[in-house]
């Protein structure tokens, strides 16, 4: 090679066009994606594997492992992988912002595997570390553990066990089993001349390191995407891949590397705060989403870790930072931001000036041992034993995501959702709640379609459970599910025992705040 064709710099040796990068994923392989709902998602690599396959069908017959939902329940992230043909089997966490490939498992046109998002995250650094996979307490009692489930397959298609139960020092852990990774495709903010990859710009650092060193342990590729080159060596502490394991790097388009598939860059979400206090968000229109939320609030306490889960829990961080009361504790997201308050949306994973940001692994091992006190999370069933459903129900495939690691391991739990859900609609006032239109779907059930959170094991660990909606709050005793609240102006009968498949436990019943409803 002469001078003029010499690269200057490792790094230039490595650079390629996404297409160019992606005519290297060969039939067959199996491809692991990094990012977070529309966070530090490759969407140059994952767009051009799809612009490919339907030009020269080919990759096909690709495995697809993922750990958090990436997409906007619409057409970019994994959707663009959503093709017949092109995988032949996908195991990931979180599914319902791909809705692609979720009616892919759902009409049997792929294998498929549901695992929780900390397992997933946390088998990359066993695969890369040659381990035989990830034995964990996560997934006991729900429908991942074979001994009460189907062990995460979502089909009938899906054969293979991946995830066994077994024993060790006398107590029962599930062993998910490694996958040897052929491609990781990964995003950072830029690469150096060494090819050095920095996350700085990025809401989280996600997995980026665990599922480099997988591929290259494996002897596969490592394909990243970056959206500047730049000329100056990344300080060594703050480099967050080793441009040695970096196989190619691809410099995307500017829509193509958007910080979230909701914001093109938001400085909040990577500066810690410059006043004194967080800027006020938005203030929560008064309706069932606001009793729900206001009312799980009331079971903060200064100085608690905390998780909030999407969608209707992300409430609660609003109404906190509306109390004044959220700088008496921490909030967390299971993609690394630790402090601050985490946004919501397509941005859920980001949080408005955090203290910190660690890998994702890192943070769910902090969750797995118990380091959280509180989380709120999101209640689609719920049956008599306390059990919940939010992955599967009728024809809709949400996937557990991080809700199995997080609710099995929180000292105390309050799950939120509306009493029905399809159409219902309140009127709040005068310090009392009114039904005027009742939702079509019941939601406390006599058994719940899947055990997302397994009520048995939750009391073998002694945790705290509320179950909060807009008219009731629930806690789980060692009969089962107590009603323990009821709101201002809801008759027993017609408003809460008509509406459910199973009657409650009933002792002591008190009304719920009046300061909710006015």
């Amino acid at each position: 090679m002469n001078r003029a064709t010499t690269p200057s710099s490792p790094r230039d040796g490595k650079l390629c066009s996404t297409d160019e990068a992606v005519a290297l994923i060969k039939d067959g392989d199996t491809v692991a994606c990094g990012g977070f709902v529309g966070a530090a998602h490759p969407e140059g690599l994952t767009a051009a594997m799809e612009r490919r396959f339907l030009a020269h069908q080919s990759p096909k017959n690709l495995t697809l492992l993922y750990a958090a939902g990436q997409g906007d329940a619409k057409a970019r992230g994994l959707n663009h992988l959503a093709h017949e043909g092109l995988v032949r089997r996908v195991v990931g966490g979180h599914w319902s912002l791909a809705p692609r490939l979720g009616k892919l498992a759902l009409t049997n046109k792929i294998e498929a595997y549901n695992f929780p998002q900390g397992v997933l995250c946390q088998l990359f650094r066993d695969i890369a570390a040659g381990r035989p996979g990830c034995i964990t307490h996560i997934g006991l009692g729900t429908f991942i553990d074979p001994a009460v489930g189907d062990g995460g397959r979502v089909n009938e298609r899906t054969t293979e066990p991946l995830v066994e139960r077994i024993e060790l020092g006398g107590r029962p852990w599930l062993w998910y089993k490694s996958i040897p990774i052929n491609i990781s495709l990964i995003r950072a903010t830029a690469a150096d001349p060494a090819g050095n990859l920095i996350m700085d710009q990025e809401v989280m650092i996600g997995e980026v390191l665990s599922l480099a060193q997988a591929a290259h342990n494996c002897g596969g590729l490592v394909l990243a995407q970056v959206k500047q080159l730049r000329n100056e060596p990344i300080p060594p502490q703050q480099v967050s891949v080793p441009g040695i394991l970096v196989d190619r790097i691809i410099l995307a388009q500017e829509h193509e590397h958007e910080q979230t598939f909701a914001e093109s860059f938001n400085p909040a979400y990577v500066r810690p705060m410059s006043g004194p206090t967080m800027p006020d968000p938005a203030p929560m229109e008064h309706d069932e989403r606001w009793i729900i939320a206001a009312r799980a609030c009331d079971e903060l306490e200064p100085g608690m870790i905390i998780n909030l889960g999407i969608g209707m829990p992300e409430g609660v961080a609003r109404v906190a930072c509306q109390r004044g009361i959220l700088d008496t504790c921490t909030l967390t997201v299971e993609s690394g931001p630790i402090g601050g308050m985490p946004a919501g949306g397509l941005s859920f994973g980001a949080s408005v000036h955090p203290l910190a940001v660690v890998d994702q692994p890192a943070q769910f091992d902090f969750y797995d041992g118990r380091g959280l006190d509180f989380t709120a999370l999101g209640l689609a069933q719920t049956d008599g034993a306390g059990n919940v459903n939010v992955s599967r129900f009728g024809d809709r495939f949400a996937g557990v995501g991080g809700f199995v690691n997080i609710s099995q391991t929180a000292k105390r739990l309050v799950f939120c959702g509306t009493f029905t859900a399809g159409g219902l609609k309140v009127r709040i006032g005068d310090g009392q709640l009114e039904i005027v239109q009742e939702g079509k779907t019941r939601k406390f059930l006599s058994n719940v379609e899947q055990i997302s959170f397994s009520a048995a094991r939750s009391r073998e660990l002694g945790q705290r459970v509320l179950y909060v909606t807009e008219r009731a709050v629930f806690g789980l005793s060692d009969e089962g599910l107590e009603l323990i609240e009821i709101a201002p102006g809801i008759d027993l009968q017609r408003h809460i025992l008509d509406q459910m498949d199973f009657v409650p436990i009933m002792r002591q019943i008190k009304p719920m705040s009046p300061s909710l409803f006015t």
